[in-house]
């Protein structure tokens, strides 16, 4: 158990108190991460801040695009690294070519009957323009100076919650350069807590 600055006669009291260290003293959610979005599935509220201190894979996603097989890419690095503290979160978009028409409902039903998608989805939301888009994407925008240009692009965040990299749509997940990338930022500690 990390107990960080809290002081051992404090441990000892949360733990007489039935309380761990994580509930006592909650680490700080970096800004970039600092959102509650609506799950795919059941549009039930995300907070965002439980993915700090993971690599993490934002990904703007449609069902009807020239680069939808990438689910199975996306899955595949999901699968690969998600014990050593990757996450995949993807974002049905239907802002480029109309390519993702369908109810949050139907989307989910797609990528989990088609591409058997475990990562984490959200609900369907806008990912460029200047109304109406969705704050994370609007933040990555602004931080990383680049939009998505079409479906599939990638942001990667690293552990520490900043901004890394991103990817455009031709980059495939489980292409040598795009993992060589993420597990450089997988290899680099978790930020103390």
């Amino acid at each position: 158990m990390k107990t960080g600055s809290i002081p051992r006669c404090l441990v000892g009291a949360l733990l007489l108190a039935g309380l761990s260290v994580a509930q006592a003293a909650p680490a700080a959610c970096p800004a970039l991460l600092d959102h509650t979005l609506p799950r795919l599935q059941d549009e039930k509220p995300v907070n965002l801040c439980g993915y700090a201190g993971q690599v993490v894979v934002v990904v703007n996603t449609a069902s009807y695009c020239g680069f939808t097989p990438q689910y199975k890419s996306l899955e595949a690095l999901y699968d690969r690294y998600k014990s050593r503290g990757l996450v995949v979160l993807g974002f049905p978009s239907n802002d480029f070519g109309s390519q993702e028409p369908g109810s949050n409902a139907e989307v989910a039903a797609f990528c989990e009957n088609t591409f058997g998608v475990k990562f984490p989805m959200f609900a369907k939301s806008t990912v460029k323009g200047s109304a109406g888009v969705n704050p994370l994407y609007q933040q990555l925008a602004q931080i990383s100076g680049k939009t998505p240009g079409w479906n599939f692009h990638k942001y990667v965040i690293g552990r520490d919650g900043r901004f890394a990299f991103s990817a455009g749509s031709t980059t495939d997940p489980m292409g040598k350069g795009f993992v060589a990338d993420v597990e450089r930022l997988l290899a680099q500690p978790e930020p103390a807590k």
